[in-house]
C-alpha cells in the first residue's frame, strides 16, 4: 500500500492555485471582492464578474497591483446569454476554467405578509436561479476536462432562521442554494466536479456598515451580537481561507458540503 503522507505534495503546495483559472460572480464588492483577492493571491487567474462593470474593473486594478492576472466582465447572472458570454470570455482569455465561485446575490428585509410577488421573484431569480445558471455554464466546461471546483455562496440563513429581521424569501433562496449544490454534487462529482457551499454569518461589508449606521441598524446590531456566541460579526477576510480550501487540491475529497462560518450562530 502506498503511504500517501510520504508521496503527496506538501500541504501548503496543495493549497496553491497556480495554473488554475477562476470566475467569481458578484466580484465587484463585498464578499465576492474578498474571494477574488484570495483566489488570486493563492495563484489563480481571476475573472471578476459583476453587474456593474466599473466595480469589476476597480477590483481588477487592485488584483493587477498585486501581480495577479485578472479580467473584468459584466453580466446579469439571471440571463443565460450573459452568463454564457462571461464563461466564454474566461475561456478565450485562458483556454480553461477550473474554479467557479457563484456569489452574486441580494438581500432584503420585508414582512412576509407584505411581500409582493415581484419581491419574491427577484430574490429567487438572483439568489437561486442565478447560481444554477452559472453553475450549469461552468460545469459544461469542466465536464469536458473531467475536473473542476464549483463554490456557491449560501448563508447561515439556509440552516437557521435569523432574527429579528423578516426575510423569508432570502432564507428560502439560500436554503435552496444549499440543496441545489448537494444535488449538483451528486450528479457531477462522479465526473470530476466538486460542488460545495460557503454559508457566511453576519459579515462586515460596505453595505452592512452603511446599514449599521442607520437607526434601524443600530437597533438590530445588539440582537445580532446576542445571538452569536462569539459576540461579534465577521469580516470578509474570515471567509477567504474557506474559498481557497474549496478551490484547491486540499479539498479534492470534499463535495456536497456546506461550510458555515458564522461565529457560532447556528449552534443555538
Amino acid at each position: 500500500m502506498t503511504d500517501s503522507i510520504l508521496t503527496a505534495a506538501s500541504i501548503l503546495k496543495r493549497f496553491q492555485l497556480d495554473g488554475r483559472t477562476a470566475l467569481v460572480t458578484g466580484g465587484g464588492q463585498g464578499i465576492g471582492r474578498a474571494f477574488a483577492h484570495a483566489l488570486g493571491e493563492a495563484g489563480a487567474a481571476v475573472a471578476v464578474v459583476d453587474i456593474s462593470l466599473p466595480h469589476a474593473e476597480e477590483v481588477v486594478e487592485e488584483l493587477k497591483a498585486k501581480g495577479i492576472d485578472a479580467i473584468a466582465l459584466q453580466a446579469d447572472v439571471t440571463k443565460v446569454s450573459e452568463v454564457q458570454a462571461a464563461v466564454d470570455a474566461a475561456l478565450t482569455q485562458w483556454g480553461k476554467l477550473t474554479i467557479g465561485v457563484n456569489n452574486a446575490g441580494i438581500g432584503q428585509w420585508m414582512a412576509a405578509e407584505e411581500m409582493a410577488e415581484s419581491d419574491w421573484d427577484r430574490m429567487l431569480d438572483l439568489n437561486l436561479k442565478g447560481v444554477f445558471l452559472c453553475a450549469q455554464a461552468e460545469a459544461r466546461v469542466m465536464l469536458e476536462s473531467g475536473y473542476g471546483k464549483i463554490i456557491n455562496t449560501a448563508s447561515m440563513t439556509g440552516t437557521a432562521v435569523v432574527r429579528p429581521q423578516p426575510q423569508a424569501h432570502y432564507n428560502a433562496a439560500k436554503a435552496g442554494v444549499i440543496q441545489l449544490s448537494r444535488s449538483l454534487a451528486g450528479e457531477w462529482s462522479p465526473r470530476g466536479i466538486r460542488v460545495n457551499t460557503i454559508s457566511p454569518g453576519y459579515t462586515r461589508t460596505k453595505l452592512v456598515d452603511d446599514l449599521l449606521k442607520t437607526p434601524a441598524g443600530q437597533e438590530i446590531l445588539p440582537h445580532w451580537l446576542a445571538n452569536t456566541p462569539m459576540n461579534c460579526i465577521g469580516d470578509v477576510t474570515d471567509l477567504q481561507g474557506a474559498v481557497v480550501y474549496l478551490a484547491s487540491q486540499a479539498s479534492d475529497f470534499m463535495t456536497g458540503n456546506d461550510l458555515i462560518i458564522d461565529g457560532g450562530y447556528c449552534v443555538w
